[in-house]
């Protein structure tokens, strides 16, 4: 396969140019021999690496709890419509039982073609969260941190959990912190009401990420900084939802300038009724209204988004001055080198896979490849 005339993406700008595609890699950039068997005009189109998505709960109305291997597969497969190619199931605070039965399901998976997008991991957002910073999480089934319990829900499966999200002030979490740093997973701040020193104190022990950005943490106050003023004060990476409603712009834009854009990912923290009518849904077992392009719980609590990364990516376009270039970058390379796959995923270079984006000067997805799969 052929990709000619595209606008190419790359880390650190955009040239025109052409990819050549054998199998499920990227064999050449810029080929002298532009003939081929199948070749695909992109007629001025850009060409992104396919979008990664490290941070979503469910899609296409399914969910990740429910631990099947069709509700995975339907995610795959609405996602990969938007430009997501690679994502990363998240699960939600629930019984220790159901949490094992999505990190034994994602291992499997792992290894098996979807429909859509690639499975790459799994991320554990709670049951080790702040009662009192719940956000949609289900009060019924925080735990305290700890490495009884941790092991309970991932033994003999570390290396496909990529984050474990915590609230660091609960007691027990820096044993966890611990032995989640020892065992290669991205121990994140989040759904937490740790003060600015306790967040500080939690990533020299091992912290590495923050968990959505502004949501469920203590915010930044200028006497109390918070969890986001330590985030600010420190290089860890963080993620955020550009949808304009759980999070302002100028709030979002404030983060860029603070963070630059290589320590932020771009994440939708979609739940099942993204790319799905009004009506409802459910998100770690509790009941959800969609209703005006949001997801709330009974209460009016937010409940995940409705987001697609194309629409963060168009949003951020709209709304920041950065160039597209460094806005697909925290939706592709950042989220690939957190992961630990950006030796194969998340550029377009020689010798990746074939996980490949095209859409136009809107940000409006026009052909979508995976592992060389037009």
């Amino acid at each position: 396969m052929l990709i000619k005339n595209a606008n190419i993406i790359y880390p650190d700008g955009i040239q025109k140019g052409s990819v050549r595609v054998v199998n499920d890699k990227i064999t050449e950039i810029n080929p002298t021999d532009m003939n081929d068997t199948h070749v695909i005009d992109a007629q001025g189109l850009y060409l992104s690496p396919g979008f990664i998505d490290i941070h979503i709960h469910g899609a296409g109305g399914r969910d990740t709890m429910e631990g099947t291997k069709e509700a995975l597969n339907v995610i795959a497969k609405s996602i990969v419509k938007h430009g997501t190619t690679s994502f990363v199931p998240t699960t939600m605070t629930m019984d220790i039982p159901s949490i094992q039965k999505v990190v034994m399901l994602v291992h499997q998976m792992k290894h098996e073609k979807t429909d859509g997008a690639n499975i790459i991991g799994v991320h554990l957002e709670g049951p080790f969260v702040n009662p009192d910073r719940l956000g949609a999480q289900n009060p019924e089934f925080v735990l305290e941190p700890s490495v009884a319990a941790i092991k309970k829900m991932i033994d003999g499966y570390e290396s496909d959990v990529i984050t474990v999200t915590l609230a660091p002030e609960m007691p027990g979490s820096t044993k966890l912190i611990q032995y989640l740093k020892n065992n290669g997973i991205h121990a994140s701040m989040g759904h937490t009401m740790a003060d600015y020193q306790t967040a500080i104190n939690a990533i020299q022990d091992g912290v590495c990420h923050a968990t959505h950005l502004y949501n469920a943490m203590t915010p930044f106050i200028h006497r109390n900084p918070g969890v986001v003023g330590a985030v600010f004060d420190s290089d860890i990476t963080t993620e955020f939802i550009a949808d304009g409603i759980h999070i302002e712009y100028a709030a979002l834009r404030i983060a860029l300038k603070q963070k630059g854009t290589d320590k932020i990912i771009l994440i939708t923290d979609a739940m099942m009724g993204c790319t799905m009518p009004e009506g409802i849904y459910e998100l770690g077992g509790q009941p959800v209204r969609l209703k005006n392009g949001t997801a709330k719980l009974k209460d009016g609590t937010f409940a995940g988004t409705l987001l697609t990364l194309d629409e963060a990516i168009r949003n951020l376009s709209r709304e920041t001055k950065y160039p597209l270039y460094k806005i697909v970058k925290m939706a592709t390379y950042n989220p690939a080198q957190y992961c630990g796959i950006s030796h194969k995923k998340g550029l377009i270079r020689k010798g990746y896979d074939a996980d490949l984006v095209l859409f136009d000067k809107d940000i409006s997805i026009k052909h979508v490849i995976v592992g060389g799969n037009y």
